[in-house]
């Protein structure tokens, strides 16, 4: 993760004896942008308008996240088409951040990269009276990927570490049961392969103003504008205590978090696009050999 004014370290590359430095290899994004596990975290600390690994400016930035497209897409196809052989792996994207952090925008954008038959979008609100008669988790299960397939969830479980924080919508003993819930509930996916791949979409206190602000000086948007979120805006530092607190606990080797710098939306788009393509490519789906006798059905099909 970039860090506010971090100072770049390390020794010279050149060496006394004239040897080269050997090459080290080149970080991976998630790796990049991958929350410390187990250690506290500070967001006041980290720049949200820094593009840590990404391309040199917007106009990169856009050519490069197209340009991610055709692959994605390949990946894609080839995930769902063994599934039809019985794989059973799929991909879950949770997306988590304060109001106009891009949640929304990062479906639009990136998720269009996608064949949209094979996704599976979700956007969690407010628990209808149903569900709040289950275990948090309970409607969250029901909107998982299934194999094959890639699923974004807008907002997610950990709703109910975050707002019930803030808010104090349940017990703190209660609330403090959860995150152990929500590791397990993890696990438990990646168990049965799910590769979960967590976003906080970081923006700062001064970027929200000015989003919240253009959806009010634009009547084409009135319509995304809540005068709630001004009420929301006023417990920000119990926000950011929540979401630290849910960073810190909830990073696991199976499911770790990622902080995304989202005061760029083209960075954002990109960060986003390229985790997606890291775990993708780490999966590597094949296409499942035919069933069938290849010569035989041209034969017959020639023969029509």
């Amino acid at each position: 993760m970039a860090k506010k004014d971090g100072k770049k370290g390390g020794k010279r590359d050149g060496r006394k004896d004239g040897r080269k430095k050997p090459k080290q290899r080149e970080a991976s994004l998630r790796e990049l942008l991958r929350v410390p596990r187990g250690e506290r975290i500070d967001l006041t600390a980290y720049d949200a308008s820094a593009t840590p690994g990404g391309p040199a400016d917007k106009a990169a930035g856009l050519a490069a996240t197209a340009a991610l497209a055709p692959r994605l897409a390949d990946l894609q196809e080839r995930l769902y088409a063994a599934s039809t052989a019985g794989d059973r792996r799929r991909v879950l994207l949770v997306l988590q951040g304060m109001d106009t952090s891009g949640k929304g925008g990062t479906v639009k954008h990136v998720i269009g990269l996608f064949n949209p038959s094979g996704c599976r979008i979700h956007a969690f609100k407010a628990p209808t009276p149903e569900e709040r008669n289950h275990p948090f988790l309970w409607r969250i299960m029901k909107a998982l990927p299934r194999p094959g397939e890639i699923g974004i969830f807008d907002r997610s479980h950990y709703e109910d570490v975050l707002i019930a924080r803030v808010r104090e919508l349940v017990p703190r003993t209660q609330l403090d049961r959860r995150y152990g819930q929500i590791n397990r509930f993890e696990k438990s996916l990646a168990d049965d392969g799910v590769t979960v791949v967590k976003v906080f979409l970081h923006i700062s206190y001064e970027a929200q103003r000015s989003r919240l602000l253009e959806r009010l000086d634009n009547p084409e948007k009135h319509w995304k504008f809540n005068v709630g979120d001004i009420e929301e805006r006023g417990m920000w530092p119990a926000y950011q205590k929540a979401y630290a607190i849910a960073l810190k606990r909830c990073t696991t080797d199976e499911a770790p978090w990622h902080l995304v710098p989202a005061d760029r939306k083209w960075y954002r788009n990109w960060a986003i696009s390229k985790l997606l393509l890291e775990h993708l490519e780490a999966l590597d789906p094949k296409y499942p050999p035919g069933d069938f006798d290849v010569d035989e059905s041209r034969r017959r099909l020639l023969a029509t």
